[in-house]
């Protein structure tokens, strides 16, 4: 048996396939639009996330399920292209994720999502050489119970692990104990906690899961970090915006990318919010995925969104 390589990233996750539909403006209940064209494309956080990270020059392997179907040969081929290590369990007559994405004339989504549950990624499917030969994993949490099984698999190989999670997902608790940065979508945090001020949510998730970060990122607003000992909020940058599907995806992907850089946070999160910014210029999940070149550009010269955190009001304006 052939030895596996070591990679920089291994992510465990979602893929989809994407058909992006731009509308001039979003249909009110019960109306009838007209819609002039859709653009199928492949999708998903974590392949998202790798195919971003692969193109900045970071070796990495992707862990996921897909059916036989056409959307499984686009995911394929997505993948060879960019030259990422494919580690695919295939469910014959099982349908691929899909995704209608509906892109209003400011350029945020609505996304509607179909998942067959054939595709649900199962503990057993798992090989531990495929985490553990890597120097980073990241997780969106879907397949909870798989990922859970990851994820301790990373902790005790003293693998860092990385979190995109928007849903509280049956079993979640025990994958969260053993996240080290936990970037979540905006209202995680609160709902999770049961809490109201975002702050207090993103220390009380860091105390109690012992994760080294906690975040919550923000669109427009960018992003709110709490590392133990200090909040940190980085705002976005103001670019024309065309379609913000994959936003958060290519986020996670700077985030690892500053953080095998060996950056400090401060300079991972500004990363993290240039690429994501950059990625919202095109449609699709990965349409706006630049060189590093390109999105440290941005950093240097990009104008921000005027928005600063209000400590007094726990909010972001």
């Amino acid at each position: 048996m052939t030895k596996l390589s070591k990679v920089d990233l291994v992510g465990v996750g979602l893929n989809a396939t994407d058909t992006v539909i731009p509308l001039s403006k979003y249909p009110p209940r019960g109306s009838k639009i007209e819609y002039r064209n859709a653009t199928v494309l492949p999708g998903g956080q974590v392949a998202s996330t790798v195919v971003a990270c692969q193109q900045w020059g970071l070796r990495t392997r992707y862990v996921g399920k897909l059916g036989d179907d056409e959307a499984a040969r686009l995911h394929r081929e997505a993948f060879l292209q960019a030259g990422v290590e494919m580690k695919l369990i295939t469910v014959a007559g099982g349908a691929s994720p899909q995704s209608l994405i509906l892109v209003d004339e400011e350029g945020e989504r609505t996304v509607l999502c179909r998942r067959d549950d054939q595709l649900i990624l199962q503990p057993g499917e798992l090989e531990r050489e495929w985490i553990v030969n890597a120097r980073v994993l990241h997780l969106d949490g879907y397949d909870t119970a798989a990922a859970t099984v990851a994820s301790r698999w990373a902790r005790d190989a003293g693998i860092p692990v990385i979190a995109d999670l928007d849903e509280i997902y049956p079993g979640v608790e025990e994958l969260l104990a053993n996240i080290d940065y936990l970037i979540a979508s905006r209202d995680f945090p609160c709902r999770l906690m049961a809490e109201t001020d975002l702050e207090e949510a993103l220390r009380r998730m860091q105390r109690r899961y012992g994760c080294l970060l906690t975040a919550a990122t923000l669109g427009e607003d960018g992003v709110l970090a709490w590392n133990g000992k200090r909040l940190h909020h980085t705002p976005a940058y103001h670019v024309p915006v065309v379609d913000t599907t994959g936003a958060g995806d290519i986020f996670h992907a700077g985030f690892i990318y500053g953080l095998l850089q060996d950056w400090s946070l401060e300079r991972r999160l500004d990363f993290a919010c240039a690429a994501a910014a950059l990625n919202c210029m095109a449609v699709g999940a990965r349409g706006g995925i630049k060189s590093v070149e390109a999105v440290e550009n941005l950093m240097a010269t990009g104008s921000r969104h005027h928005a600063t955190y209000c400590a007094r009001t726990k909010t972001v304006h």
